[in-house]
């Protein structure tokens, strides 16, 4: 059995380090984020709230009435952008969704204004429930919204599929979300604590880990979970899969596949190629009745 002390942790988790090309990946997403808001003109940085990070970019359907799609982009809670992650919403429009691209404020934030995974949580919340509100006037289905998230994102979105909504908001309806598709997620934030290289700006606390570990919580009474992984990742990522899925049960987490020859970053990308494993899951959920 090997130690699992810091070192051990962050060979686990440091997914840039098990990945030297990880700048070209990227620089692809960049590039190729850049095209997609060239050849959608979505409307971009519409407010979801009063803070300066609470925005997000909408890629609306060619038909009216289409399914949603949330997406949150990983990067630890602590790095990256919306704007890094357009490169997804050609392939899922063409899907016949309405692409909603979503951006949150990044840890460890300021001394004047702190940000906390909780925080990140709250504000994922909100910007949901700014979709269930306004969507429709954009062709959007508030009725039939799939949450897709990678890394941190693919965390995020396990925690929308068990979140309160009527604390969010009287307005909201109790199964706004009930489909997500977690990409590389991370479902237990424990042995993230321990994890030097991202906790000084994380901050995790046992409060945060108790909150914000789907994998802890009872599995939500409605709703689907979809999860993949690399099958390149690190042995952690790839227990982090399995995890929610003993954790929550068949029922509710139907899909967990470790997906052949892709590692951290290109596993992502592959949500992009048509006729892909990932391509088929999203496209299978984003058209499946609501659970």
């Amino acid at each position: 059995m090997p130690i699992k002390d810091a070192a051990w942790h962050d060979r686990m988790y440091n997914n840039r380090a098990l990945v030297p090309d990880f700048a070209e990946h990227f620089a692809h997403w960049k590039s190729a984020s850049v095209l997609a808001r060239e050849a959608l003109k979505p409307l971009l940085d519409v407010a979801y709230g009063e803070g300066p990070s609470e925005t997000l970019d909408i890629f609306p359907a060619a038909k009216a009435n289409a399914p949603v799609v949330i997406f949150i982009h990983g990067g630890y809670w602590r790095s990256l952008d919306k704007s890094d992650h357009s490169f997804v919403a050609p392939a899922l429009r063409d899907m016949g969704a309405c692409v909603v691209v979503v951006n949150y404020a990044l840890c460890p934030g300021s001394d004047a204004q702190p940000v906390t995974v909780p925080d990140i949580a709250l504000q994922m919340a909100r910007a949901t429930a700014w979709v269930g509100r306004h969507i429709a006037e954009h062709g959007g289905d508030r009725s039939n919204i799939t949450v897709i998230g990678h890394s941190a994102g693919g965390h995020l979105a396990a925690m929308l599929l068990g979140c309160d909504w009527k604390a969010v908001g009287r307005d909201v309806p109790a199964g706004l979300v009930r489909k997500g598709l977690s990409i590389s997620g991370l479902f237990d934030l424990a042995p993230v604590r321990k994890t030097p290289f991202v906790q000084g700006d994380l901050r995790l606390t046992p409060e945060h880990v108790r909150m914000c570990s789907p994998a802890k919580w009872r599995r939500p009474r409605q709703g689907v979970l979809f999860t993949v992984v690399g099958g390149d990742e690190s042995p952690e990522f790839l227990r982090h899969n399995r995890l929610i899925h003993q954790a929550w049960g068949p029922k509710t987490v139907p899909v967990c596949e470790d997906l052949p020859g892709l590692n951290h970053f290109s596993v992502v990308t592959d949500l992009t190629s048509v006729g892909s494993r990932l391509n088929t899951l999203a496209h299978t959920l984003i058209h499946q009745a609501s659970a």
